[in-house]
C-alpha cells in the first residue's frame, strides 16, 4: 500500500538542521563526504546509517567520530536499504529539518540553510533538493526531474531521447536555470525536508530497496497539495557510482523500484495489463545497459 498523505498548512521551518548519510561501501569519498556536513556550522547534527563497510572503514569512522561530538553513528542492523535506512537515521535526529544526503555528496558550505530558507517559502508538506554537479562543475543528469510515466521512462531509456521532438525524463543542462524552479521531481542524493513534512508523508516507502523512492516521495509531496523545488544555489558535488557493488545489482534493484513504481500509480486496468506486458522489455533496456557498461569498463582495463 501507498504510504497515506497528509496536507499540511505553510510550513515555517525551524533552523535546526540534521544530516542523514546512508553507507554501503562507498569508499574513499565517503569521509570527504562527511567532513564537508561537519565543516558547515549550520548543521546540528550529522547522522552516519552504516549499511555495510568493511571493518578498516568502520574502525576509521569510530576514529572519526571520537574526535567530533557532532556524528553518531548507526550500525549493527545490516543492509535493509536506502529509504529504509534514511527512515531510521530520520527517526533519531533531533533537527527541525532533515537533509538526506549521499555519502559520495560533497555539500558547499552554507547550502544547506539556503534549502531551508527556501522551503519555509513553499507550501507544506515539502521537499527541496539541492543542486548536483559533476566533479568538472556542470549539472548532474536526474538532479531535476519531469514526471516519470512509462512513456517518459520508455523515451529516456532508449535513444528516442535524442530526437528533437521527443522528451527525457531529465531537464538537461541547458534548460532555463533559476534560483529555484519548481519540478515534479529532484535527486535522492541530496534532499531537504523538514521534520512536520517527513512525518506527514510518512518518510519513504521502504518497499524501494535502492532507486525509485526518491522519485516516489516527491510524487506524494504533489499527490497531498505540497510543492518540490530544485535550488540552483545550493551547490553539491556528487561524485556517484562509488560503491563497490556490482552494477548489474544495483540496476535491478532500479528495475525492481520502476515496476513497483508503475503498479502502484496505474490506476487503470488495462495500464497494469501494459505493465505487464511491457515489463519483459524494461528487464532487457536496463539490465543489458548494465552488462554493457560492465563490459566496457573492462575492456577499459
Amino acid at each position: 500500500m501507498i504510504a497515506k498523505v497528509i496536507p499540511l498548512p505553510i510550513s515555517t521551518p525551524k533552523k535546526r538542521i540534521s544530516v542523514v548519510v546512508v553507507s554501503y561501501y562507498t569508499g574513499a569519498a565517503l569521509f570527504e563526504c562527511l567532513q564537508a556536513v561537519l565543516a558547515d556550522s549550520d548543521v546540528f547534527e550529522l547522522i552516519l546509517v552504516d549499511n555495510g563497510n568493511p571493518n578498516t572503514i568502520r574502525k576509521r569512522l569510530w576514529n572519526f567520530a571520537l574526535k567530533r561530538n557532532r556524528i553518531r553513528i548507526l550500525q549493527g542492523h545490516g543492509n535493509v536499504g536506502f529509504g529504509c535506512a534514511c527512515n531510521y537515521g530520520a527517526k533519531i535526529a533531533k533537527g527541525d529539518n532533515i537533509l538526506f544526503l549521499n555519502p559520495d555528496a560533497i555539500i558547499e558550505k552554507g547550502a544547506a540553510m539556503k534549502m531551508v530558507d527556501q522551503g519555509g517559502q513553499m507550501q507544506s508538506p515539502w521537499i527541496v533538493g539541492g543542486f548536483l554537479q559533476t566533479i568538472n562543475g556542470t549539472e548532474q543528469r536526474g538532479t531535476r526531474r519531469r514526471a516519470l510515466t512509462p512513456w517518459s521512462a520508455f523515451v529516456s531509456f532508449t535513444p528516442l531521447h535524442r530526437l528533437p521532438w521527443f522528451t527525457s525524463i531529465h531537464m538537461a543542462a541547458n534548460e532555463a536555470e533559476v534560483a529555484h524552479q519548481y519540478v515534479p521531481t529532484v535527486s535522492g542524493a541530496c534532499m531537504m525536508m523538514d521534520r512536520k513534512s517527513f512525518n506527514a508523508l510518512g518518510g519513504f516507502d521502504e518497499r524501494y530497496f535502492l532507486h525509485v523512492e526518491d522519485i516516489d516521495l516527491c510524487r506524494r509531496v504533489g499527490m497531498s497539495g505540497g510543492q518540490v523545488c530544485s535550488l540552483s544555489t545550493a551547490r553539491v558535488m556528487h561524485y556517484g557510482s562509488t560503491s563497490e557493488v556490482r552494477i548489474q545489482k544495483v540496476e535491478f534493484e532500479k528495475f525492481k523500484g520502476f515496476v513497483r513504481y508503475f503498479w502502484d500509480y496505474s490506476q487503470k486496468w488495462w495500464a497494469k495489463i501494459l505493465l505487464i506486458l511491457s515489463t519483459p522489455f524494461m528487464f532487457l533496456a536496463i539490465m543489458g545497459r548494465a552488462w554493457w557498461l560492465a563490459l566496457r569498463a573492462v575492456w577499459r582495463g
